[in-house]
């Protein structure tokens, strides 16, 4: 008998109901899915789990978890930079924007059972990430304001492969220096349309998934979320409502 577990929490909809299907979904906006997951295998891979959350931007969930975990703070630093970079390397319009196929980085991964011993053997799989990161980090800081309030602002990038690769961390990083503010990136696509990244204000983190619902292709969690292809003649519309889910 064939079976299926589902572990996500992102904004799911009405999920089916099966005997042969089990769900642990948890929308809880200080939750990822390897908190879920370290919760059920009972924190046999503590590390990584606080590594991916680092990665999702769950910075102060992560830190607090680390901390109670009996984590140095040069462990902890060292978690959040390589949960960054993993996570950089999953945004792209495909595989052949990213320096590694997703596959091919978990098979670099998994025989490691921390991300310290990843880290002492395979040196140079960080070294490209931290330099293709450093690289992004540096256009994506020169990209242009679209829009701009005191509670939000809107950053457009360009249609090329840097700009899909560092659009997720981008957002992450903005939130994290601005954390009243929220954003939303715009990556212009080939076809004119937008791919739009949006992060709530930190120290709000809520209401990204309800503005993304409300336009096609979008979808994501209270404190992230995205829209896959934001139609041009759809951009006044979208703009309006962003600022006025997350004005103050």
């Amino acid at each position: 008998m064939l079976t299926s577990t589902i572990i996500d929490h992102h904004q799911t909809g009405e999920l089916i109901q099966h005997q042969n299907l089990t769900t642990h979904i948890d929308l809880d906006a200080n939750v990822c899915t390897s908190f879920i997951i370290d919760k059920l295998l009972n924190g046999k891979y503590r590390a990584w789990a606080i590594t991916a959350a680092f990665g999702d931007n769950l910075c102060a969930t992560a830190m607090a978890l680390g901390v109670e975990s009996g984590f140095t703070d040069a462990e902890l630093a060292t978690m959040k930079e390589l949960g960054t970079l993993l996570n950089y390397n999953g945004y792209g319009a495909n595989t052949e924007d990213l320096f590694f196929h997703p596959a091919k980085l978990f098979e670099k991964l998994r025989s490691f059972a921390t991300p310290f011993d990843f880290l002492a053997h395979d040196q140079e799989t960080y070294h490209v990430l931290a330099e293709g990161y450093e690289q992004d980090m540096e256009l994506a800081n020169k990209a242009p304001i679209l829009h701009e309030t005191k509670y939000t602002a809107m950053i457009q990038l360009p249609d090329e492969a840097w700009a899909r690769r560092v659009r997720g961390v981008f957002s992450n990083d903005l939130a994290n220096i601005y954390p009243d503010r929220a954003y939303a990136i715009l990556t212009k696509q080939h076809d004119g349309s937008f791919f739009v990244s949006v992060r709530a204000p930190l120290n709000r983190k809520f209401g990204a998934d309800e503005l993304v619902s409300r336009f096609p292709t979008g979808g994501g969690r209270k404190a992230a979320a995205g829209i896959n292809c934001l139609p041009t003649d759809m951009l006044g519309p979208f703009i309006t409502a962003f600022v006025m889910q997350f004005s103050g």
